[in-house]
């Protein structure tokens, strides 16, 4: 067993909204099972808890704020290098950088050595659960499950399945494609702590059969994942309604062919309907919120207002390489600004939102497990959960220390964490099984300032 004294904070793994729990001066009781996972024991004030577990050994952190690991919703790890590279637009800039890119991925040797520096980036900036495109290659998921496997880390990926409108070096042949997928299902799915997604890249660049045939595997393998994109650019939309006149929307493309159920996350959804938010809520389905990557390539601002009426489950993504940052304070703050906006990005007006600073944080854990179907699993420290955290130092740099200091309330204090902090904040990052803890140095403080009592 082990045990944290730090400030705590977490949400209500079951809730559908952020019910948020804080302990100015707390303890984190964990504890390995007979599965090699740490679990959380134990969590609450100091001064209660320390008596029921005096002989635990105790790991001082007053001052820091313990949180549980962020979740990443929708990243690529295959556009790690492609990060930051300037396009016109979505289309373009995937025939411009992100296919050449991923065509690479064909060399085994390539593929681990991003794999490792994707990995331990993710670590760096706190994040332990990531939910992972590959490439269509079958080796890019081998060796990115191999890597995560190696930290310890939740991760669940997939091969991209992509059989037409694609170049040469991405393009896959369907029924190869799709004995692909099922054989890394075999050999990854519930390994450790990793987990498979079906993964078509997005309806264009999928065949029907292809579509149909990735329909058949979710229903043969019902707990595993679906990723994939939907209604994120207005060009990318359009195309869709040329290549399936028929269907009602974009949504109900994926709908046709199986691919709307629990543990089924698409990409961006900005350009959804009534209908399609409401196929969403009914079926489990939830949308992966990635406000970098919509305000980098100018694709519009996701509706929280009507997304959250319509009962749809949500949470929040970088989307690197379309993503500017793996930062997810990079990806709180810009999920502020998009969800202040008064339109959605083709001129129509949506209603402007100004989320709550639990509500960020929120987004990027326990709700971000819940559209996963991980609830209480991942993304908070209630008892039962993984032993995923991060240890944060609101005084990593001078502004930030200076402004948390002034802070009256926690709001404010959280508040003023997601605007100014970056992975300089992040000292430490404890994952569930593996490794244990890894410690960053370069952003640790000699000044302790933690959080105010709650008001």
């Amino acid at each position: 067993m082990q045990a944290w004294r730090a400030s705590l904070l977490w949400f209500d793994p079951h809730a559908d909204e952020p019910h948020p729990r804080y302990e100015a001066d707390g303890l984190l009781v964990t504890a390995a099972g007979a599965d090699g996972v740490r679990r959380v024991v134990a969590v609450g004030a100091f001064d209660t808890l320390r008596a029921a577990y005096p002989d635990v050994p105790l790991t001082e952190r007053r001052g820091r704020l313990i949180a549980p690991g962020f979740i990443d919703l929708h990243i690529h790890y295959p556009q790690t290098d492609v990060i930051g590279s300037p396009a016109e637009g979505l289309l373009p800039w995937l025939a411009q950088y992100t296919f050449p890119h991923e065509s690479r991925f064909a060399d085994p040797a390539h593929a681990r050595a991003v794999a490792r520096f994707f990995c331990d980036e993710l670590l760096r900036q706190g994040v332990t659960t990531a939910l992972t495109f590959a490439t269509s290659h079958p080796g890019s998921v081998d060796a990115l499950m191999a890597e995560a496997e190696a930290r310890g880390l939740r991760c669940i990926a997939g091969k991209v399945l992509q059989d037409r409108h694609s170049p040469d070096g991405v393009r896959d042949r369907t029924e190869q494609s799709l004995r692909d997928t099922e054989a890394l299902i075999i050999r990854w799915h519930g390994r450790a702590r990793l987990g498979y997604a079906i993964t078509p890249r997005f309806a264009p660049s999928c065949s029907d059969a292809q579509m149909r045939g990735a329909g058949e595997l979710a229903a043969r393998y019902p707990d595993v994942w679906i990723q994939s994109h939907v209604a994120e650019n207005v060009d990318e939309v359009r195309w869709v309604r040329e290549l399936y006149p028929h269907d009602r929307s974009y949504l109900a493309v994926y709908e046709r062919f199986g691919l709307l159920r629990e543990r089924a996350v698409y990409a961006h959804g900005i350009y959804l309907d009534a209908d399609d938010q409401r196929a969403l809520a009914q079926s489990g389905a939830a949308i992966a919120v990635s406000p970098t990557s919509n305000l980098f390539l100018g694709s519009g601002f996701f509706d929280y207002a009507t997304a959250r009426a319509g009962g749809v489950r949500l949470g929040l993504a970088s989307d690197v390489g379309g993503g500017m940052s793996f930062s997810p304070f990079a990806t709180m703050r810009a999920a502020y600004t998009v969800g202040r906006a008064a339109v959605r990005g083709d001129g129509r007006p949506k209603t402007g939102v100004s989320l709550s600073p639990f509500d960020l944080w929120w987004q990027h854990t326990a709700g971000a497990a819940r559209a996963l179907g991980l609830g209480g699993v991942v993304g908070s420290l209630a008892p039962g959960s993984e032993a995923d955290f991060v240890v944060l130092d609101p005084a990593a740099t001078p502004l930030l220390a200076r402004r948390t200091a002034q802070a009256e309330s926690l709001a404010e204090w959280l508040f003023a964490l997601i605007m100014l902090a970056d992975d300089r904040a992040v000292t430490e990052v404890v994952v569930a099984q593996g490794p244990g803890t890894q410690i960053f140095t370069g952003g640790a403080s000699a000044v302790h300032a933690g959080p105010p009592p709650l008001r």
